[in-house]
């Protein structure tokens, strides 16, 4: 009998993936396969790849429990031929198939490739679209289309009416939509910062480790320890972990940063949520359920769900929306090359120092670290947004590019040229002193505006404004800090724009 062979990918690890939705046990191959041509189109993180593909060979075998024959090839498989069309056209031919069934991609490039397939295969391809997100593309187009402007809150308000999440008789629970200005706080390092949920590697989970050991002994990242969650089951206990002990402070504390507490009170689940370990609205219903028991505060649930049925959603939207070349904008014409430091984290700054090696051990960062810390030197310093997009789709285990381009292009960059967001998120050091203990043990003076122990962030923000200025002036948002600058003494200015040129030149 003629089969129908499902390629499952490793950000697809769902049951109620739209490809298996109405297909036969009986007469259906299900295809999972670790390829080189998905390991190495960015130098991906190493906790990043054994946790894909410890999670891909659990989730196969999930699929058997349910009755699915899964066939699965393995990265050091003999006769990994090394991408998704070839293992597609092996395994078309192993279980003679009929016909191919994919649910979407999450990356143009996938997309482009698998709308070939079905010339390079001889064999009917079917794409499905995607319905495990809130909001399909013809939903987003149709709130997006006619908008002089795109801006998250108002999709999020339609999102939280189609869901009645937060919602009593009609309007947002607490009489607002959101509650961001709540959620701005500074915290103290304390006894009440609960540990992060860690899982133990079982014995599938460190052959992995093993195989990544040997086969990208060079790539960015620690390895060890490993402590991610690899099945939904494990992701469903990280989930209860937030909710019970980090949920309450959430909201107070989320834009916090904190030497040496990488985790803090967030729920570090973003990565089982893009692999599809988790389901977006099953998370909000529970952090809803929290709040309504009592055991969190509004501010922490609304925020937490704004970033999934809010933020999520409407980056996915406009990656797809704008397609392709997105990638390659650049509003603000920078070209730097991206500093070395962003790969050692070998740097007097130390707020980026902590956040980059935070980053290499944990394949982690928080949304203020990869925006106000990170991001924001990258804006500041003029580094071209492509080599920033590729080392953010590298470094985290989360980063998948439908989510983490807009992201970065769009909110950290402003490359995209306001589409994102409604000004560049730059800051100077003040910010960062403000939000974090950073500043205090820096060997920065964070007060400093110029001279050789001034903050770098201080002159290059002031830097960052003088040269965008014809870009730039006509921003409403930015039209207090425009009247700052042509106050300043002549000589004041061109101290701040020296010094920058002398940071920038040491890079």
């Amino acid at each position: 009998m003629a089969k129908t062979l499902i390629p499952v990918l490793g950000d697809q690890l769902s049951l109620s993936l739209s490809s298996l939705r109405h297909a036969d046990r009986k007469d259906a191959v299900i295809l999972m396969a670790e390829v080189a041509a998905e390991a190495d189109y960015a130098p991906h993180h190493r906790k990043k790849l054994a946790f894909v593909f410890s999670a891909m060979r659990h989730h196969a075998a999930a699929l058997r429990a349910e009755g699915w024959e899964v066939d699965y090839v393995r990265l050091d498989d003999d006769g990994n031929e090394g991408s998704l069309g070839a293992e597609a056209a092996r395994a078309a031919k192993r279980h003679g198939a009929a016909r191919i069934v994919v649910t979407e991609p999450g990356e143009h490039r996938l997309m482009a490739e698998m709308r070939g397939w079905e010339e390079a295969l001889g064999l009917p391809v079917e794409i499905r679209e995607d319905d495990r997100f809130l909001a399909s593309h013809s939903e987003f187009d149709a709130w997006a289309e006619g908008r002089k402007q795109l801006r998250m809150e108002y999709f999020y308000r339609e999102m939280r009416k189609k869901t009645g999440l937060l919602m009593e008789e009609g309007e947002p629970a607490g009489g607002r939509w959101n509650f961001d200005a709540e959620n701005r706080k500074p915290a103290s390092d304390d006894l009440f910062i609960p540990d992060a949920f860690a899982a133990e590697p079982d014995e599938e989970t460190e052959a992995v480790l093993e195989m990544v050991e040997r086969l990208f002994p060079d790539r960015f990242g620690d390895l060890r320890p490993f402590r991610f969650a690899v099945t939904r089951a494990g992701a469903e206990a990280a989930l209860d972990h937030f909710i019970e002990h980090a949920l309450p402070r959430f909201g107070d504390h989320q834009d916090a940063m904190l030497n040496g507490r990488p985790f803090l009170w967030h729920s570090v689940i973003s990565l089982y949520l893009n692999a599809g370990l988790l389901e977006p609205l099953s998370i909000c219903r529970r952090v809803e359920e929290a709040w309504r028991a009592g055991a969190a505060p509004l501010n922490a649930a609304e925020g937490y769900i704004r970033q999934i049925i809010g933020w999520r959603e409407f980056v996915r939207g406009i990656y797809w929306r704008e397609g392709p070349d997105y990638l390659r904008r650049n509003a603000l014409g920078a070209h730097r090359p991206l500093p070395a430091f962003y790969w050692t984290g070998e740097t007097d700054m130390a707020c980026m120092a902590d956040a980059i090696g935070q980053t290499k051990r944990e394949a982690y960062a928080h949304h203020i670290q990869r925006l106000m810390v990170t991001g924001n030197f990258a804006l500041l310093a003029g580094i071209d947004p492509h080599e920033v997009h590729e080392w953010y789709l590298a470094v985290y285990a989360d980063a998948y590019e439908w989510v983490e381009a807009p992201n970065t292009l769009g909110m950290a960059l402003f490359a995209d040229g306001g589409l994102l967001a409604s000004k560049p998120y730059a800051a100077s050091g003040a910010y960062i002193d403000r939000m974090s203990d950073h500043c205090g043990r820096c060997r920065f003076d964070v007060k400093a505006k110029t001279g050789p122990k001034a903050c770098p962030f201080n002159a290059l923000y002031w830097d960052f404004i003088a040269r965008n200025e014809k870009t730039l002036r006509g921003n409403p948002r930015l039209g207090p800090v425009y009247s700052t600058w042509g106050r300043m003494k002549p000589e004041a200015r061109d101290a701040l724009r020296a010094s920058a040129a002398r940071f920038l030149a040491s890079l």
